[in-house]
């Protein structure tokens, strides 16, 4: 029988707290909240972004002012994939990897029948590049290392499918304004690979954190049995 495959959901889950995922397969609805979805939606509608006024934009769901919003959205608009990553022609692409699968919010370059092939099949010119989408905000350099995980199952899934090798990604965080790109590396095949193995092994409830802050904002953490302390209760109010 073959090997169920990963999401990259479920894979970015585990990279971000293994036993939240665990409790996340027992529920029946596991859709993205709505606040979080107007919030990825804001990476289709960059053009748009930018011609609103200050009071149109500040009712968005962005985390910056909006003079500061459309400054980031003018340096993006420096970006020499601009055009395609403004307006993609391939949007929420289900990939189907060996491996894994899951949805890249959009695919900038052509793909499948559309992409340029020579006389033989093979495609030619540059890979497609999968663009993962994240409603919360990025770290200072880089890229959180679920978004990074989820990036890498991307390339790899895209590869499979294209018949081509995929070595770039790009992460989108919209509420900022920011593009990061995400280029494959031995170190972050490798860290795949390992959470790759935790999500097929798991099966049982894997160790519980111990007071991690992760655990303060976390939806199973009545039930998960960690304990925390409030904010509150932390500055001794």
């Amino acid at each position: 029988m073959p090997r169920e495959k990963a999401t990259f959901t479920d894979l970015a889950t585990a990279t971000y707290c293994p036993r939240q995922l665990y409790y996340d397969r027992r529920e029946d609805d596991r859709e993205p909240p709505p606040e979080a979805t107007a919030r990825i939606d804001l990476a289709f509608r960059y053009p748009e972004l930018r011609e609103l006024d200050d009071a149109a934009l500040a009712a968005e769901p962005i985390d910056r002012s909006p003079a500061e919003y459309r400054a980031a959205l003018d340096r993006l608009a420096e970006r020499s994939d601009w055009r395609s990553l403004s307006r993609p022609t391939d949007t929420r692409v289900l990939l189907d990897g060996k491996d894994a699968r899951g949805v890249a919010h959009k695919v900038l370059g052509a793909i499948g029948a559309d992409a340029p092939r020579d006389d033989e099949g093979n495609p030619t010119g540059d890979p497609p590049v999968p663009v993962i989408v994240s409603p919360g905000d990025p770290p200072e350099r880089g890229v959180w290392e679920p978004q990074s995980v989820k990036a890498v199952a991307a390339m790899h899934a895209l590869s499979w499918q294209e018949g081509r090798r995929v070595r770039r990604a790009l992460v989108e965080y919209p509420t900022h304004g920011v593009v990061r790109d995400v280029s494959l590396s031995v170190r972050r095949s490798g860290t795949y690979r390992r959470v790759l193995r935790s999500v097929r092994d798991m099966d049982g409830p894997p160790a519980r954190l111990s007071g991690s802050p992760k655990c303060r904002e976390c939806r199973h953490r009545t039930n998960c049995g960690v304990k925390t302390r409030s904010l509150r209760s932390m500055i001794g109010l």
